[in-house]
C-alpha cells in the first residue's frame, strides 16, 4: 500500500484531495455517517400475518367448495337410487318419489 491510499474500509468514501490535505497539514479527518432512523416496523411484521389470513381464507373457502361438491355428489346419488328403485315401502307405508303418473 503506498502512502496516497488511504487505509481502512471507509477510505474510498473519503475524497482524495481532503485526505492528501489532511496528511500534508496533520488535520484529522471528520467522517460523517448519515443513517436513517428507523421507527417503522420492518416489512415482515406485516407480511407474516397477512400470509396466514390469506392461507386461512383460501382453507375456508376450500372447506366450503368441498361441502358443496359432497351435498351435490349426495343429491345426485339419491335421485340415482330413486329413479331405478320405484316406490320406497316403510312398515306398509309406500311412498313413490320418482317415477310416471299413469
Amino acid at each position: 500500500m503506498d502512502h496516497h491510499t488511504p487505509p481502512g474500509s471507509l477510505a474510498p468514501h473519503i475524497p482524495a484531495d481532503a485526505y492528501r490535505r489532511a496528511q500534508a497539514t496533520g488535520q484529522p479527518v471528520v467522517i460523517v455517517v448519515h443513517t436513517t432512523d428507523h421507527t417503522s416496523l420492518p416489512l415482515g411484521h406485516y407480511l407474516y400475518p397477512l400470509a396466514v389470513a390469506g392461507a386461512a381464507a383460501v382453507g375456508i373457502f376450500a372447506t366450503v367448495a368441498a361441502l358443496i361438491a359432497l351435498l351435490d355428489f349426495a343429491v345426485h346419488t339419491a335421485v340415482a337410487i330413486g329413479a331405478a328403485t320405484g316406490p320406497i315401502s316403510i312398515g306398509g307405508i309406500s311412498l313413490k318419489i320418482f317415477g310416471s303418473k299413469r
